[in-house]
């Protein structure tokens, strides 16, 4: 017996390390507290116990991840699913398989102190936007419920300089500031912004971060466990939100701040506890509201919108 031990042993020592399945991620954005359950899932090692070893990515571009998975170019990327509504209409093929922030974020920003006093001042002035279509559907929704078309205003396309290209004077509002990051990062400058939450302006609720993935392409096992390790990310962020803080600024220096330190308070009730899960009746909704709005010229199943990895 000792000689089969020892002589398994000196086989299981020359085997080569068991590999894991690579994948990338493209997210959203640069790395913010939004990231949180991936930055912690792989820093305490829950991707790697589902066997996997991801590659997070930011892009250069916030508009281009969901194009680049739709050509193969990566596993995943985090969009949001209005956009995944306007794409999946373009064609591109599209699903959403995960969810990473289940309530909205996006809001219509402007100065406290400034002269936009309902989105109905708007009318005639400048706004800034990061990624285009799905802001302008968004930004259209809400105008219109106060007698503003997109023909009423200037959009100038300000990348990620959102609140900057507010507190300048650049734009008189912005579409797509997260209520989490760039109200706290105007108040750290000393400049008070207000927020038009867009589900209370018109909009039905959403999820506002999701995983988006060729399904075509896509290995469902392998994103189901990408999935399994945020869950766990999650619900160790939610119990330890000082101790998941510092795991998470301690992967960048740029993420040490006051700024990163409050956003992370304010997004840990908004993370998706059940990653996985699907409610198909919001999809169904935000759907039928885009096409009642003019946005779409159908309305897609939800089959064609999402699809439950888990479930396979």
């Amino acid at each position: 017996m000792k000689l089969l031990s020892t002589t398994a042993a000196l086989i299981l020592a020359a085997a080569p390390a068991f590999s894991q399945d690579k994948m990338t991620l493209l997210l959203d954005w640069f790395v913010n507290p939004d990231h949180g359950p991936i930055i912690v899932a792989q820093e305490k090692g829950y991707f790697a116990e589902q066997d996997l070893e991801v590659e997070v990515i930011a892009p250069a571009d916030p508009s281009d991840p969901p194009k680049l998975v739709a050509a193969g170019r990566a596993e995943l990327a985090i969009s949001y699913q209005p956009q995944l509504h306007l794409q999946v209409h373009e064609g591109l093929p599209l699903k959403r398989v995960g969810t990473l922030v289940a309530t909205p974020l996006n809001c219509l920003l402007v100065l406290e102190d400034g002269p936009i006093e309902t989105p109905a001042d708007l009318k005639g002035k400048k706004i800034g936007f990061s990624v285009g279509g799905v802001e302008e559907a968004v930004l259209q929704s809400v105008l219109g419920t106060h007698g503003v078309g997109l023909d009423d205003v200037e959009l100038v396309n300000v990348n990620f300089s959102l609140s900057p290209s507010l507190m300048s004077g650049q734009v008189d509002a912005v579409i797509g500031a997260f209520r989490n990051f760039e109200l706290n990062q105007m108040d750290i400058e000393g400049v008070a912004g207000k927020c038009f939450f867009v589900e209370e302006e018109g909009l039905p609720p959403y999820d506002e971060l999701i995983y988006v993935a060729n399904p075509d392409k896509m290995d469902a096992d392998m994103v189901a466990r990408f999935l399994a390790a945020t869950e766990k990310a999650t619900q160790y962020i939610v119990n330890h939100p000082e101790d998941s803080w510092e795991i998470f600024s301690a992967t960048s220096t740029e993420l040490q701040d006051e700024l990163n330190d409050r956003a992370w308070d304010d997004t840990i009730p908004r993370f998706a506890l059940r990653p996985a899960a699907f409610d198909a009746g919001r999809y169904a909704a935000y759907e039928q509201f885009l096409f009642e709005a003019g946005l779409i010229p159908s309305v897609n199943p939800v089959e064609k919108l999402a699809i439950d990895v888990t479930a396979r």
